[in-house]
């Protein structure tokens, strides 16, 4: 078996920090864990999966990768002149964010993994309106429920503004196949933090959907632009929370010739990001799981939270080999 994660090791010098790193480790059961540190100005998950693929082919003795890469960086570069014509909130440091803080400020930081089976989906689901239940996708769904929960557990002023970013892959607009650079753009949603604690959950929903929905090739080109301008997305605060979904990009299926990997996908939690993976649990359930860093306590409030939602509660940490009393847990 093999587990398959993205990792950051240590590094000892600046100019090394941004750099592509892989690590393996061989584990006394005969497996191994491929360790990637990816620069996102390079590549994104699904570029990732692409050199993935195309090592564990050359692993298993092919002479070439079935696809060959595409450099053609020259497809999402910046217009000249650069022009910014939609609206892009997350290139901002803040917007009326009176309470919030630095991530990097905040003491006792914990990590958490939460699995969202179809038990947990459905039970959530349940909680929107009947006109959202047949169109809201899981994503969405899972996007509005950590969001909500998430600004809940922090217990962030009424009156200040929260700002969700959901990571868009843009690789549906003319990017030709075999294209291995990033092309993961982020569209972002501002409400209210008293309005999103205290409306039902489709309010939440129908942000995600508006988010997805600003996405389009003359938003994209903007993006681009305004991150020629001011330098990329700002999300300095707690209050900036910022998701991506990797289970369709394919990282259980790579294999070296050890067989499919037991997972792929992030090492741990990052702060103020939440990435979905597919995962399979012990019992064989698949669905997917998400990782969040919270202040220690805002953590035991985002538990509370979530097992509301779900009727029950998420899956435990003892899943995980963690002791269950402990609101830590790592995959």
């Amino acid at each position: 078996m093999r587990c398959c994660v993205m990792w950051l090791g240590r590094v000892t010098s600046l100019g090394a920090l941004y750099c592509w790193s892989r690590q393996v480790t061989r584990l006394k059961c005969g497996g191994f864990i491929l360790g990637i540190r990816l620069n996102h100005a390079i590549s994104n998950s699904v570029g990732l999966k692409q050199f993935l693929e195309a090592a564990a082919e050359l692993a298993r003795g092919a002479s070439a990768p079935s696809q060959p890469p595409v450099w053609r960086r020259e497809i999402l570069k910046a217009r000249d002149p650069p022009r910014v014509t939609c609206t892009h909130p997350e290139f901002e440091d803040t917007v009326d964010a009176g309470s919030a803080v630095a991530m990097s400020d905040l003491p006792n930081m914990a990590h958490g993994s939460f699995f969202f089976g179809p038990r947990e989906v459905a039970s959530i689901k349940k909680r929107l309106p009947h006109h959202l239940v047949l169109k809201c996708s899981t994503f969405e769904l899972l996007t509005a429920c950590l969001w909500k929960c998430r600004t809940i557990a922090l217990e962030v002023e009424p009156d200040d503004v929260v700002r969700l970013s959901c990571v868009i892959n843009a690789r549906g607009l003319n990017v030709p196949r075999g294209y291995y650079g990033s092309t993961s753009v982020k569209a972002m949603v501002l409400s209210k933090a008293g309005h999103l604690c205290t409306s039902p959950l489709g309010y939440a929903v129908e942000l995600v959907k508006k988010a997805k929905e600003m996405v389009s090739e003359e938003y994209v080109r903007s993006f681009i632009d305004a991150s020629v301008i001011k330098g990329g997305p700002k999300h300095t605060t707690v209050w900036d929370y910022v998701v991506a979904d990797t289970t369709k990009v394919g990282f259980e299926a790579v294999d070296f010739g050890w067989g499919k990997p037991v997972y792929g996908g992030v090492a741990g939690a990052v702060p103020s990001i939440s990435i979905y993976v597919k995962y399979k649990t012990r019992e064989g359930e698949e669905g997917i799981v998400a990782a969040i860093m919270l202040p220690e306590r805002a953590m035991r409030r985002f538990q509370e939270e979530l097992e509301k939602m779900t009727d029950k509660g998420t899956v435990s940490e003892d899943q995980y080999g963690v002791d269950s009393s402990m609101i830590r847990s790592k995959l």
